[in-house]
């Protein structure tokens, strides 16, 4: 609760400071065009003040549209936002109905204003979360000929209607979503070309986006903090701040725990060769080649042996352990040269006898034989005599057992008479015995077998061929396309077509259906009414209340039997919906039940609302009264309405209502709506708009699609529209 008061506490401390208008946050329409200048039927006028421009709009045909660079502008301001004002001043027509300001896109209502003088109504039509048009009522008249001040300030899900600086009403709605797309229509004084023609005089005509819009329309009104967009935003935000802190302080333990670990770790980045770790640019010799531990990598280069110009009675020869050559003593013996170290058996077979001889110092030395020879089970044709030691083998004896001199990547291979070494595959000799050796990087030297759409990698000894991302391995070297679309792993909507391609794959939506391909929306000609959605290809799902391919009819529940209500109510269909209404003479105290159950009596006499005259007394009925004569005196009969008499058989018109006709029966007013006779050449139109005879009396529906005569009704967006001809 701190850190929401502190919030508060800031915002209102901002907007206290930053009272005023800032040309930022104001959409003036008639400053970003003028709309007697080339519009027909707009005629520049005095207005309620002599400040800025007002404007008479009056005729049937018009057209204005705000030019797409200044709509451009102006809505720029407008979009993403969840609280702003409209504020105008005006002067309509009498019983005219039109449209103030209209915004959208096709058919999509994303922001309009809009006064029914028919109704009394002002209406507030704006896009909700979901693409859906919410309409907000407000039951008032503004068509009264009368220069108004009038405000409709929306903050997040509150809206509130100002006429000539009162609050009339305040409302909790859905919040508003201004997604503007950049090719959106922006209307004054006109819904479109056809429909809701405003009749009168506008001037100040604004979009304030700002908190208390209101305010610049009339400073003295109070000021509320925070405003309820600046309430949402701080739940927002504080919803925000505790997700990131819960999820900083999970990262924070696991943090912690790791450190423990690491309060007596060196972080020192090593290499592990053969078991042998060592540390960052340490160096060690591998065989043949010089290593070097480097971050953490390993790189190795050849040994450079010296070119060798050995003196007299030495040779170059390698020594065990050794990578190069080395200068080393040579002995002459029996016509052969020998290094140090090198022995040499002489045979006597015929003695029996052998000497062994080995060099030292440039000296052949006889050496005494300690070796007894091992008794060989091999036939004697199969029996090998050795030239460096006395004791005879079988022939396939292991030399390699006896002494391995090749490195590791090198194989011992036994000879008849010793052993040699022999690079492993995938290797090749640092010398020329083959005792040490390097691998062979088949991929750089293109001594690989991998085909098209794999990519070599080296390994010791060989390679691997990678596929490349979208194909599968048909065997060692060679790939094929993977086809995702038939093995189902691809990212397409259930309501889309799948088309593979080279490394991956493409989605299209289904014919009826719109979308990117990962995301597929159905499309429904002519779109779905009233709160429709389209769940297939011209298949609309209908809200409760409505019917038809484009949940375009109104479920009448009275006429259809559908409702039961009490006997005291009666039922009234609305769009989408019904009501059990009370009738004449009960009323249900603001206890509103679905069926009328609630509906009581009303007592006439007592509460007043009775029309008896004095000479009269009333009675109480269940749904009615009666007003009764005294015994014994001669009452007139008349009626008493408004604190008017009006004598008994006499018939009139409602000063509030022209349409509705009266009549005084014993003291008892009696009220109906007038009958209308098309022949009846005195007929009232207004009242009987059916009986218009003029071919220019129909209405265009919204969709611009179908056509109505003077008087027909019909449902759209949740909404009885009624086509007048006035």
């Amino acid at each position: 609760m701190g850190l929401l008061q502190l919030f508060v506490g800031l915002f209102c401390a901002a907007a206290a400071a930053a009272f005023g208008v800032d040309p930022a946050v104001r959409i003036s329409v008639f400053q970003e065009f003028s709309p007697a200048e080339g519009f027909s039927g707009v005629t520049q006028v005095q207005g309620f003040h002599d400040d800025t421009r007002a404007f008479l709009f009056q005729g049937s045909s018009r057209s204005v549209r705000v030019p797409d660079d200044a709509a451009g502008r102006m809505l720029q301001k407008l979009r993403g936002k969840s609280e702003f004002t409209i504020a105008l001043t005006l002067r309509q027509e009498k019983l005219n109905s039109g449209v103030i300001l209209s915004i959208h896109h096709g058919e999509q209502r994303l922001l309009e204003l809009e006064s029914s003088g028919q109704k009394s109504e002002v209406r507030l039509h704006f896009q909700t979360k979901g693409q859906q048009t919410y309409t907000e009522i407000f039951p008032y008249m503004l068509a009264d000929g009368q220069w108004h001040k009038v405000s409709v300030s929306i903050s997040a899900s509150h809206v509130a209607l100002y006429v000539d600086c009162n609050k009339i009403y305040e409302r909790v709605v859905a919040v508003p979503l201004m997604e503007i797309p950049e090719d959106t229509s922006f209307w004054v004084g006109q819904r479109n070309s056809a429909h809701g023609l405003f009749k009168g005089v506008m001037q100040d005509v604004q979009i304030l986006v700002m908190p208390q819009g209101y305010i610049t329309q009339c400073p003295d009104l109070n000021r509320t903090c925070p405003t309820c967009n600046d309430f949402h935003g701080l739940v927002q935000k504080i919803m925000e701040l505790q997700d990131i802190l819960a999820k900083t302080s999970s990262k924070l333990s696991l943090a912690e725990e790791k450190m423990k670990g690491l309060d007596s770790c060196y972080c020192e980045r090593t290499c592990h060769v053969k078991g042998v770790t060592y540390r960052e640019e340490q160096t060690w010799t591998d065989g043949c080649k010089n290593c070097t531990c480097s971050n953490g990598t390993v790189r190795c280069e050849k040994i450079l042996c010296p070119l060798l110009e050995c003196p007299d009675g030495t040779t170059p020869g390698y020594v065990t352990g050794t990578c190069c050559k080395e200068c080393q003593s040579m002995c002459l013996f029996s016509e052969q040269t020998l290094v140090e170290g090198q022995r040499c058996a002489v045979h006597h077979p015929t003695a029996g006898l052998c000497q062994l001889f080995e060099c030292r110092d440039r000296t052949m030395h006889r050496i005494p034989s300690s070796e007894d020879c091992a008794q060989l089970t091999c036939a004697e044709s199969d029996r090998i005599t050795l030239t460096d030691r006395c004791c005879r083998v079988c022939r396939g004896h292991d030399f390699c057992a006896e002494e391995n001199i090749c490195a590791d990547n090198s194989a011992c291979v036994n000879l008849d008479a010793g052993s040699s070494c022999s690079c492993k595959n995938g290797f090749r000799p640092l010398r020329e015995d083959s005792a040490y050796c390097e691998d062979i990087d088949e991929c750089a030297e293109g001594r690989h077998y991998c085909r098209e759409n794999t990519q070599c990698v080296n390994t010791a000894g060989s390679f691997m061929c990678i596929c490349h991302t979208g194909f599968i391995r048909i065997d060692d070297y060679s790939c094929t396309e993977h086809d995702e679309c038939a093995s189902g792993q691809h990212s397409c909507d259930e309501n889309a077509l799948c088309f593979n391609t080279v490394g991956g794959h493409s989605c299209s939506c289904k014919p009826g259906y719109t979308g990117n391909g990962t995301v597929c929306r159905a499309l429904c000609d002519g779109r779905c009414l009233n709160g429709g959605s389209c769940a297939s290809p011209n298949i609309c799902v209908c809200p409760k209340g409505f019917s038809g391919q484009n949940c375009e009819t109104d479920i009448d529940e009275c006429s259809e039997g559908l409702v039961q209500c009490d006997t005291h109510a009666t039922c009234v269909n609305l769009p989408g919906w019904y009501h059990c209404e009370c009738r004449d003479g009960y009323h249900d105290n603001e206890v509103y039940t679905a069926n009328g159950e609630s509906c009581k009596d009303i007592d006439e006499c007592r509460t007043g609302r009775s029309t008896c005259a004095n000479d009269t007394v009333c009675f109480n009925l269940d749904g009615g009264y009666d007003c009764r004569c005294p015994h014994g005196h001669n009452c007139t009969g008349d009626c008493v309405q408004h604190a008017k008499v009006k004598h008994s058989g006499q018939i009139w018109v409602l000063d509030s209502d022209r349409c509705s006709v009266c009549s005084c029966q014993s003291g008892r007013v009696l009220c109906r709506r007038m009958v209308c006779d098309c022949d009846n050449p005195t007929l009232d139109l207004f009242c009987c708009p059916e009986c218009d005879p003029r071919l220019t009396s129909q209405c265009l529906h919204q969709n611009g699609l179908l056509t109505y005569s003077s008087g027909d009704t019909w449902i759209d967006s949740w909404q009885r529209c009624q086509c007048l001809n006035l």
